[in-house]
């Protein structure tokens, strides 16, 4: 018999596994094309109009779809695990499933052993295709942008695309193409022979062939240092100047696609191996460190110019002056006027100098140590992007043994609502590490951090056959949260076996009002709940529970009259919640953590009085109502007994 369950539980993984593959095959490469969609809408701009080969297209399409395959397989793995346990839920063979004594984790099994080897290749792609074909879209992005320098020139910086000139635009038109503020630096030769145009307005278009461009400029004027050999050794003005209203300029420029070279991305460090990146921070920590030195030496040499002076004497000095023993401002007072101001402009310039020096080399190692952040994360995306298969792995498959709907409708919109999650965690901590606002371990591990949580959670609740969507469960849980409740509901009954015993239910409604003007008196409900009784030292109400039993009682009997002003005053009972205003909750260990929580604390006790508050207005409520039925049925008694025979 242990045989047969042993091959029983062999045949029904390889039939889930049979599932699980054809739709991991269909949708990864649905995910990958709407990766690849994604990715390319930000470099539209890149493609269109540069008159690229058929060759440079396939070549782009063909690396883009190798870099986004580890982004892909966790949303496939999430989208068909869904779909997969959605499917054998909705045919019940889930449901057979269980009742042949298999878990659910048994059923997960092969697809556990598929998932750790999707795992492992999404790690290898990562850590050896991954980098080459990051390197090589680079390197075709990059080429593509010098393609056409018309369409890259941004507005307000200094654009130095175009050999041996420098330009910078104001203002440009996007549709047209023209060009407002023109600023355009020309390096021939030398900086001797440099040449400075400015213009109101132009425009830049190739040529047919591809090799120059034209610059077509408007109103301007052109500055130009003249050559020695042109001056014909005379002593006039070594430059020349130049007021036009047209003026075309004719620049060298090659537009036929070729590929840079890929040394300048060097730092790019999504284009490496796990191995290369260790080597390479390496590598950079001790060339920073070396820097370092340098400018530590610098500032050594600044500071302490003799080697005779010390940092002790230094401190001495300025202990001196703190002491009173030499007053500087003294001192300065005694300089004559011209003394005075050319101490202040050598103070002003040394410390301008030392500004200057000491943002530059703030700047060096900012940017150092921004390269080294991004070394850091990518190696940790590698691990995390690999990661994400479980996880996903395990949000999916239990999801859907729980939704047990197949097809593409709910779980394709669960698969985006997690992703879009996952997506919005893991890229905004990623971009708070990469600029240093939080810590490097937090840039990748964040959203997986969050989602692990999830994933144990829906996976116990899938164990234990727990109806996690179940609308109405949702539905009283928040009602209970935030004290919301139903108002009575009773009909008149179209039999009556047994009418209402009237004299004895008035009896008993008098009763309770006498007890709730005393529990009233007792109970200052206005005043807030003390708290060490409502987190740490809890105190049963059993008056309150005994006076909603008895008024329970009453309005049972009175649901059987047949006269609709009583049902309409039973009715206006309301629904008492008689330990909502004792204790948060019923379990002792969870009252002396929401106290502990401050926020939560705080929250719950706020609502702890709110309870109280309504319990009052709730039991002048019942006391107006048991008035209003009592004087009620003893005016019409009679009637009401003849209704009962």
């Amino acid at each position: 018999m242990h045989n047969i369950m042993n091959f029983r539980i062999k045949k029904l993984d390889i039939f889930i596994a049979k599932q699980f593959l054809l739709l991991f095959a269909g949708t990864f490469f649905i995910c990958l094309f709407v990766l690849m969609m994604q990715f390319l809408w930000r470099y539209i701009d890149d493609l269109i109009g540069k008159g690229l080969s058929m060759q440079i297209l396939a070549q782009f399409f063909y690396y883009m779809a190798l870099m986004m395959v580890p982004q892909a397989l966790p949303l496939a793995i999430l989208l068909s695990s869904l779909i997969t346990f959605g499917n054998l839920g909705e045919s019940s063979e889930l449901t057979a499933i269980k009742a042949a004594g298999i878990s659910l984790m048994q059923s997960f099994r092969s697809l556990i052993v598929i998932t750790v080897l999707i795992m492992c290749t999404s790690f290898y792609f990562q850590n050896n295709i991954g980098p080459h074909a990051n390197i090589k879209l680079a390197q075709l992005i990059l080429s593509m942008k010098q393609k056409s320098p018309e369409l890259e020139i941004p507005e307000g910086v200094f654009y130095d695309g175009i050999p041996n000139s420098n330009i910078y635009v104001q203002k440009k038109n996007v549709k047209t193409g023209k060009l407002y503020g023109i600023m355009i630096y020309r390096m021939t030769d030398s900086y001797e022979d440099a040449a400075i145009i400015l213009a109101d307005s132009g425009m830049l278009q190739s040529t047919a062939e591809k090799k120059h461009l034209i610059l077509s400029l408007w109103s301007g004027e052109w500055f130009e240092n003249m050559r020695e050999s042109d001056l014909g050794g005379s002593a006039a003005v070594p430059y020349r100047r130049e007021t036009f209203t047209n003026k075309k300029v004719i620049l060298d420029f090659d537009a036929n696609f070729s590929l840079m070279d890929a040394a300048a991305l060097s730092n790019n460090a999504a284009g490496k191996s796990l191995s290369q990146i260790h080597y390479d921070i390496d590598s950079l920590n001790q060339c920073y460190d070396s820097i370092g030195r340098v400018f530590w030496r610098d500032t050594r040499q600044v500071c302490f110019p003799s080697p005779t002076i010390t940092k002790k004497d230094s401190l001495r000095q300025i202990r001196m002056a703190q002491n009173g023993k030499v007053d500087i401002d003294k001192l300065f007072s005694k300089l004559k006027i011209e003394q005075q101001q050319q101490v202040m402009s050598a103070a002003l310039s040394s410390v301008q100098r030392e500004t200057s020096d000491l943002e530059f080399k703030s700047m060096l190692t900012q940017d150092n140590e921004r390269i080294l952040r991004n070394h850091k994360l990518e190696a940790q995306n590698k691990f995390a992007l690999a990661l994400q298969c479980l996880i996903f792995f395990f949000i999916g498959a239990p999801l859907g043994a729980i939704i047990r709907k197949g097809g593409l409708g709910m779980p394709i919109i669960i698969s985006v609502l997690v992703f879009i999650v996952y997506y919005i965690l893991d890229n905004s901590a990623f971009r708070m590490s990469r600029q240093a606002s939080w810590p490097i371990w937090i840039g990748h591990w964040l959203a997986p951090a969050a989602l692990s949580p999830l994933a144990v959670f829906v996976t116990y609740k899938a164990i234990n056959d727990s109806m996690v969507f179940n609308a109405d469960g949702w539905r009283r849980f928040f009602e209970k949260f935030f004290g919301l409740r139903a108002k009575r509901n009773i009909q008149g009954k179209e039999v009556v076996i047994e009418p209402p015993h009237y004299t004895e239910d008035n009896e008993i409604l008098l009763r309770i009002n006498t007890q709730l003007r005393g529990y009233s008196g007792r109970h200052n409900l206005k005043s807030p709940p003390n708290i060490i009784k409502v987190f740490f030292k809890y105190e049963e109400d059993h008056d309150i529970e005994q006076i909603n039993e008895e008024l329970e009682h009453v309005i049972q009997d009175l649901s059987n009259t047949r006269d609709n002003q009583v049902l309409h005053l039973i009715n206006q009972y309301p629904i008492l919640m008689v330990k909502a205003h004792t204790r948060p909750f019923s379990r002792r260990w969870m009252n002396v953590l929401s106290a502990i929580i401050v926020p939560a604390g705080i929250f719950i006790y706020l609502r702890m009085w709110r309870f109280r508050l309504r319990l009052l207005r709730d039991l002048k409520v019942i006391r107006y109502t048991n008035t209003n039925i009592v004087n009620y049925t003893e005016r019409r008694i009679g009637h009401l007994d003849e209704q009962k025979d």
